[in-house]
C-alpha cells in the first residue's frame, strides 16, 4: 500500500462522498474511484458501501481508517523528525483572534505532544484578514473562520457556531428571545474597511450593505456598539462585555471554524497539524 493511496482512502472515509473527497484532494473523481477500487482489490475487502447519495464505511473500512490514520501520522512524524534534525522544524500558524477557544488549547496540547521539538510561531490577525496571512504567504496554516476567498487554499470546516446580534444592554431589542435580520433593518451597523474580503464582509454584515463605524478587531466592534448604539453580529457563545447584550439571530447560517492551508502539497508539519486539529475538534 502506498501512502498516497491511504491518503485518498482517508479523504473518502472522512468526507463519505467521492466527489467531496476529490475536491479536497484537488483531483478528478474517476482516478480517485479507481485508486480506491485498486486498494479494495489489493486488500481483498470491500471498504465502502456505495449508494447514489454517498458512501458509508464497511467494518473492514472502519478498521483500515484507524490503521491508515496511524500510519500517515507516523509517516509525517518521521518526516518532521528528519526536518528537525536538519534544523527546519518550524511552523507558523495564523489565528483569528479567538485563541481563548478551549478547542485551541486542546489542539496546542496535542500538537506539542506529537512534535515537542517543533517551533510554532503564532500570528494573530484582526478581522480584516480572515486568511490570517495565508494569501500573503505569511503563515503555513490558519485556524480561522469563514467564509472567505479560498483561491489557492484547501479548507476544512471544524465546527459551526450560531451567531447573534450584538446590542447595547439598554437597546429596546436586547430583551428579545431572538431577532431576524429584518428586525435590524435601517440600523447603523459596524463594518469592515474597504478592501476586506467580500465574502467575509457579506456574511458579517448580514448579507446587506451597511453604514456605520469601521472596525478591525472584536474589541472595536464592542466599543462601536457601546459608544454609538450601533449593532452588528457576534457569536452567541461569546460572553458580552459589561453594558452589552447578545440576542440569537435567526435566518443566518452559523459561523464556521475553518482550517486553511496552501493548496500546494504542504510540509509534514502542516499535514500533522491538520489531522491533529480535526481530532481535537471532533473530541469536543
Amino acid at each position: 500500500m502506498e501512502l498516497r493511496t491511504l491518503r485518498y482512502f482517508v479523504a473518502v472515509a472522512e468526507e463519505l462522498h467521492f466527489g467531496r473527497a476529490a475536491v479536497r484532494l484537488h483531483m478528478s473523481q474517476p482516478p480517485l474511484s479507481r485508486a480506491i477500487r485498486a486498494l479494495e482489490t489489493e486488500l481483498g475487502a470491500t471498504l465502502f458501501h456505495r449508494t447514489s447519495i454517498g458512501v458509508t464505511l464497511t467494518d473492514a473500512g472502519s478498521v483500515l481508517l484507524d490503521e491508515a490514520r496511524a500510519l500517515l501520522d507516523r509517516a509525517d512524524r518521521v518526516r518532521a523528525r528528519v526536518a528537525a534534525a536538519a534544523g527546519a522544524a518550524t511552523l507558523t500558524v495564523g489565528i483569528l483572534g479567538d485563541s481563548a477557544d478551549p478547542d485551541v488549547v486542546r489542539l496546542a496540547d496535542a500538537y506539542r505532544g506529537r512534535h515537542p521539538h517543533a517551533e510554532v510561531t503564532i500570528r494573530e490577525t484582526d478581522l480584516t484578514d480572515p486568511t490570517c496571512g495565508l494569501h500573503a504567504g505569511l503563515v503555513d496554516v490558519a485556524l480561522t473562520r469563514g467564509p472567505f476567498d479560498p483561491t489557492g487554499l484547501t479548507t476544512h470546516t471544524l465546527r459551526a457556531d450560531p451567531v447573534g446580534a450584538l446590542l447595547r444592554a439598554d437597546d429596546p431589542l436586547a430583551g428579545r428571545a431572538s431577532l431576524s435580520p429584518a428586525d435590524l433593518a435601517g440600523r447603523r451597523w459596524f463594518r469592515f474597511p474597504e478592501g476586506t474580503d467580500p465574502l467575509w464582509q457579506a456574511y458579517w454584515h448580514g448579507g446587506e450593505p451597511r453604514r456605520g463605524p469601521v472596525v478591525r478587531t472584536v474589541r472595536e466592534c464592542q466599543q462601536a456598539v457601546l459608544w454609538n448604539g450601533t449593532v452588528g453580529m457576534t457569536l452567541v457563545g461569546h460572553v458580552p462585555a459589561e453594558g452589552l447584550a447578545v440576542v440569537p439571530l435567526t435566518g443566518l447560517p452559523p459561523s464556521p471554524v475553518v482550517l486553511a492551508w496552501p493548496r500546494t502539497d504542504p510540509n509534514p508539519l502542516v499535514r500533522s497539524f491538520v489531522r491533529t486539529a480535526i481530532a481535537a475538534y471532533d473530541a469536543s
